[in-house]
């Protein structure tokens, strides 16, 4: 049975999320994130994808973020290059910045109907300052100009037309793994647009903060979800970075939806009360990784062994580890979301 992965934007916290979620499955169901059909990434999500390709194991992305000793097989991936972080400087941002694209600008206001709004307003900011090399570098050397022969789908927005592009599937956007990463990481204001084929790109993101849709009609029996960004409670509440989220989450699931409404089956993983409070309200605060990844971790097995979702889950990928994937059933629908908070 064919099992996408689909991993959402979260900046730094979302990477050490995404490796807590991943360890989580693997030590509970014996499930390989590696070894899924499709693998999908938006920003975060598309440096924990280009991890797993290159062969990371979901326990040492799990490491990296905790700093823990790393496996024989994660220590050689990592002498050769990982993404490393990087280090703005205040001159970055307080120097005058042009706008990102005033062409792409002119075009959004003199023509609102066929450009995206978040597109606009990416093309309106001022341009970014903080390189991406520090993201691209490290993933080039272990692909060393190749790309996987698994699928590797990794969303990015073009600034000129506002359109999303999925690198490793839309013909025509050729580019190096780290570059396509650093494209869909490159966060509006923040980062420098990655220029890929006389293109600019900036964070997948700006379109969605997962990408769900780009999934539809692969003929996938599962599709799990890692989604940093989001919530995985529905309580009323004037917390800031609950509020944040509430809309975000309404987003993933009205795609959550779609996808059902096709017939196939999606389960969402997202933080609960404990995890998004660890994550505080900066994604890009590095210094967070380690305690985001425990709790994630703990709040994840807690899920799978507890909730009804996490335990369907659970049974549906500890058939498909021991089973050749007998423990799903083809076409089959349903949803479930949410790590328990701990």
């Amino acid at each position: 049975m064919r099992v996408g992965l689909v991993l959402g934007a979260g900046g730094s916290v979302g990477v050490a999320y995404h490796g807590a979620v991943l360890a989580a499955l693997h030590d509970a169901t014996g499930w390989d994130a590696r070894d899924a059909e499709l693998i999908v990434g938006t920003s975060a999500g598309s440096i924990t994808a280009a991890m797993l390709r290159a062969g990371v194991a979901a326990g040492d992305l799990r490491a990296i973020s905790e700093g823990t000793p790393l496996s024989p097989e994660g220590s050689d991936l990592a002498e050769l290059g990982r993404p490393r972080r990087p280090k703005p400087s205040a001159a970055q941002f307080l120097s005058v910045r042009p706008l990102a694209d005033p062409r792409a600008a002119f075009w959004g206001i003199t023509h609102p109907h066929s450009f995206p709004p978040a597109a606009l307003l990416a093309a309106l900011m001022p341009a970014g300052r903080v390189p991406t090399e520090a993201i691209s570098d490290g993933i080039n050397a272990v692909y060393a100009g190749g790309w996987p022969e698994r699928p590797l789908w990794l969303n990015a927005v073009c600034l000129r037309d506002g359109a999303r592009v999925v690198f490793g599937r839309d013909g025509g956007h050729e580019s190096e793994v780290g570059d396509a990463v650093a494209a869909s990481c490159a966060i509006p204001g923040y980062f420098r647009p990655v220029e890929i084929g006389g293109r600019r790109y900036v964070d997948g993101g700006v379109r969605s903060m997962v990408n769900l849709d780009v999934v539809a009609g692969l003929g996938l029996d599962l599709v799990v979800v890692s989604s940093p960004m989001t919530s995985a409670s529905t309580r009323p509440t004037l917390a800031p970075g609950r509020l944040l989220r509430r809309p975000l989450r309404a987003r993933l699931h009205a795609e959550v939806s779609a996808l059902r409404r096709s017939g196939v089956r999606v389960m969402t993983i997202e933080p609960g009360r404990r995890v998004a409070a660890a994550m505080g309200l900066n994604p890009m605060d590095a210094r967070l990784r380690g305690r985001v990844s425990r709790v994630g971790y703990a709040s994840t097995m807690q899920w799978l062994a507890e909730h009804d979702a996490g335990r369907t889950l659970a049974g549906l990928l500890s058939g498909l580890a021991t089973a050749g994937g007998a423990g799903l059933t083809a076409g089959g629908t349903g949803t479930a979301s949410g790590s328990v908070a701990v």
